[in-house]
């Protein structure tokens, strides 16, 4: 026994003794040359420690030749000693030195020291700290990372990327530094540093599974912060990057991460909609707790069905497809039956080859009731490409439903009804697309029972719409028995008569009865077609289709109406009483206000419409011009008057029926001066401009002393316009006195009044008020101009600059010597 311990003893090495011996001293060899270049990296000089580092690079590059798998492992056993005793710590002081290049170099040796060690994990306790303190320093906080050069938040952003992918699991000690510096980075000003960091931030998720939900929603904000970015590149890392957060950290954070993700879905770079598409996919697929969320995460990937880029929409339907197979599979106990007697698809399927299948309809009919109170309100929002996509995603969801929609029918055709009004054509068509989906999987005894009673009550274009919609996704054979009744409720006259678009109907018509035009049709017909609609005109009101196409006859007519004079006025009469429906009487002033500006066109073409203007002043004007409380009152009046200047300015009214006019109204115009509406006050004081134009000398000096008070208030109105046209109205005032003796006496104490007030106006703030009531002075001053000199006198020390009163007394003075 003891010659065979010596016989060992005496032996040569074997393989791994040797390996070893070879090892240290290559170690040593490495260390020796390490240590004669360290010092270097101590140096005052900024060149020296430079060169230090680039001496370190070359000795490092030297020591790791190319060699086999076996030898490289054995390189980097001898090189992890040197590494970590020597080179590590020093080049981790290196990343804080004053010169850029070096911190440069450093993380560059730093990267490569981490490659090339055996144990690289070895390396994190000392590395983490350092990146915190250069990446998320107390400065970050304030948004100044203490590393102000962007290259170089890059490298060291790159640097936590490299440990991440070399520690794996050895990270989860490190997670709190580690997340420290990308809530910081995920937010730096540079865009390749966001991206490197959504990178990192993915890869430390994979890497640290068991630990990572830890902390994971502190990274959530950041993302979403980024997730807007104006790169797109960094908008596809940031949602890739939030998939793996999410998929190994915790899946609460995916409500803080979908109204960010929808919104992503009107990005107009197709990458980013893709991204969207494969991250939500994967969630339905692999998340953890994915049935809690299934309601949320459907939505967004089948909006990407229609997506206008073909391989985004081919992504979306091969992932859900996945995902309706997956699901099938995790129950087939509970879809057994359905599995075993697989049901045909419905007779008048649309795309019956191209069906959904099993797994897919039944997640939508489970999840329905919860994702569509969301569609039908997005359907209306304000944005027109979310109601875009609302209305997309609501015909998917029908088509995938089938006679499932029965049970949320009354929802749907609510939605559909509101959006089939959307002045957006895509819209529109795609909701005509899911009412015919309606009509192909619901009993027509159903959707009748729906659709004819709300279009009964409340007829309209898009009702009518959503029938045509539905009868024509229906199978023939099933909606003949119905076909009496859908005729009988279109029949009735508030739906087929209920409709303004009809200049294109009549023209056809004229074409088709060998008239020149339409209006050669209105004048044929106009006068049969208004007696008939008089019949029933007491009963109106602002539903009412009679109405409708009364106002439509008057509004197109043209000189046809002035040959139909005896039956429209008394309709218009009775109609605008003030007991009726004050919409309809809104209307009908409109209408009326429209043919009365053109008058000699429409309703005086025959020349015989003064024979009915005391009923239009009398009966119709004078009781809607009274005042009532309310604002629908008020609009009334406002229409009245505005019907009443159309009148007076149409031109067929002489200067005598005008006086009549005149005689009638104007105790009602003078008080309409005061009404709240601006337009009422402004129409007022023009119809009392022409007013006393029209009656010239002849006024009663009594009922002239009346009006300008009312007009003197109206310089102080809010109005800049009223003021104006109140300016104006008293310069026609002051004409209508005349100029002889016996007739100004009679005036002069209001002359005077009047005088004082202007005179107050003329230092207004206003300039333009200034000149114009400078102009209504100087109207006035033929009238009495030594009183006029006097009070201009006796206040000119009062305005702020005298300059237009001096001007006045300069008026005054060139005026020849009164009579």
């Amino acid at each position: 026994m003891a010659a065979l311990v010596a016989a060992e003893a005496a032996a040569p090495p074997g393989p791994a003794e040797a390996a070893e011996a070879a090892e240290t001293a290559e170690a040593a060899e490495l260390s020796r040359a390490l240590s004669r270049l360290l010092p270097g990296l101590e140096a005052d000089s900024k060149l020296s420690r430079r060169r230090a580092l680039e001496a370190l690079q070359r000795a490092i590059e030297a020591a790791w030749p190319e060699e086999p798998a076996a030898e490289s492992a054995a390189a980097a056993a001898g090189f992890q000693g040197p590494w970590a005793r020597l080179l590590l710590p020093r080049l981790l002081r290196c990343l804080a030195d004053p010169a850029e290049g070096c911190r440069a170099l450093a993380a560059h040796l730093l990267g490569l020291g981490l490659r090339r060690a055996a144990r690289p994990r070895d390396a994190l306790p000392r590395l983490l700290p350092a990146l915190v303190a250069r990446l998320a320093g107390p400065e970050s906080e304030r948004g100044r990372p203490p590393e102000t050069c962007e290259e170089l938040r890059l490298a060291l952003v790159q640097l936590l990327g490299l440990a991440v992918r070399l520690g794996g699991a050895a990270l989860a000690p490190h997670l709190d530094d580690a997340v420290r510096v990308l809530r910081c980075t995920l937010l730096d000003p540079f865009a390749a540093v966001r991206r490197e960091s959504c990178q990192c931030a993915a890869s430390l998720a994979r890497a640290t599974p068991d630990h990572f939900h830890m902390q994971s929603e502190s990274l959530i904000g950041p993302l979403m912060q980024s997730i807007s970015h104006q790169h797109w590149k960094v908008r596809v890392a940031v949602i890739e990057a939030t998939g793996s957060v999410i998929q190994f950290g915790n899946g609460k954070s995916v409500d803080d991460v979908l109204p960010h993700f929808a919104q992503r879905l009107f990005d107009d770079v197709p990458q980013v909609r893709q991204a969207v598409t494969c991250v939500v996919g994967g969630w339905l697929l692999d998340l953890r707790d994915r049935y809690s969320f299934f309601h949320k995460l459907i939505p967004l990937l089948l909006s990407n069905l229609e997506d206008d880029i073909p391989e985004i929409a081919l992504t979306a339907a091969s992932l859900w497809e996945k995902v309706g197979l997956q699901w099938q599979r995790e129950n087939e106990d509970d879809l057994k039956d359905k599995l075993d007697f697989a049901s045909p698809p419905p007779a008048h399927h649309p795309s019956p080859d191209n069906r959904p299948g099993l797994g897919c309809r039944e997640l939508v009919f489970r999840n329905l009731s919860k994702i569509l109170p969301a569609i039908c309100h997005d359907v209306t929002d304000w944005v027109a490409g979310t109601r875009v996509k609302a209305a997309q995603l609501l015909a998917v969801l029908l088509l995938h439903a089938e006679d499932h929609v029965t049970q949320h029918l009354e929802v749907i055709l609510r939605t559909l009804h509101r959006a089939c009004a959307d002045d957006d054509r895509a819209v529109v068509r795609s909701c005509t697309r899911s009412a015919e989906l309606v009509g192909a999987f619901v009993s027509p005894e159903v959707f009748l029972k729906l659709v004819l009673p709300a279009l009964k009550k409340s007829p309209s274009p898009s009702g009518l719409l959503i029938l045509a919609s539905i009868v024509r996704g229906c199978p023939r054979e099933a909606l003949r028995p119905h076909l009496t009744l859908i005729a009988t409720e279109l029949a009735r006259p508030h739906i087929c008569q209920g409709s303004e678009n009809v200049r294109e109907t009549m023209d056809a018509l004229a074409t088709a009865q060998d008239i020149d035009g339409r209006q050669d049709l209105y004048r044929e017909h106009a006068g049969p077609l208004v007696e008939w609609l008089a019949a029933s005109h007491h009963d109106w009101t602002i539903h009412s289709s009679e109405l409708l196409q009364f106002v439509v006859v008057v509004n197109h007519a043209g000189p046809a109406l002035g040959e139909v004079l005896p039956h429209l006025v008394p309709v218009l009469r009775s109609c605008l009483q003030p007991a009726r429906d004050p919409q309809m009487r809104l209307r009908l002033f409109s209408s009326l206000s429209r043919v009365l500006l053109s008058a000699k066109q429409t309703v005086d073409s025959q020349g015989h419409f003064h024979h009915y203007l005391d009923t239009v002043t009398k009966d119709i004007l004078v009781p809607n011009l009274q005042w009532h409380a309310g604002k629908t009152a008020a609009a009334i009046r406002t229409a009245a008057v505005s019907c009443l200047w159309a009148l007076i300015s149409s031109e067929v009214l002489s200067d005598e029926q005008i006086r009549k006019v005149q005689e009638t109204l104007m105790p009602q115009i003078l008080t309409s001066l005061e009404e709240d509406s601006q337009m009422t006050r402004l129409i007022s004081c023009q119809i009392i401009n022409t007013f006393l134009k029209t009656s010239g000398g002849v006024a009663d000096a009594d009922k002239l002393i009346k009006v300008y008070p009312e007009l003197l208030k109206r310089l102080d109105d809010v109005s800049h316009e009223v003021r104006l046209a109140a300016t104006s109205a008293l310069v026609t005032w002051l004409a209508c006195v005349r100029s002889d003796d016996d007739v100004k006496s009679c005036y002069q104490s209001h002359i005077q009044f009047l005088y004082r007030e202007l005179l107050v106006y003329l230092d207004d703030p206003d300039g333009t008020v200034q000149d114009a009531v400078l102009e209504v002075l100087k109207a006035g001053s033929v009238l009495f101009p030594e009183l006029l000199a006097r009070e201009t006198e006796a206040v000119i020390h009062k305005h702020r600059s005298p300059a237009l009163c001096q001007q006045l007394l300069q008026h005054l003075q060139a005026q020849p010597p009164a009579q």
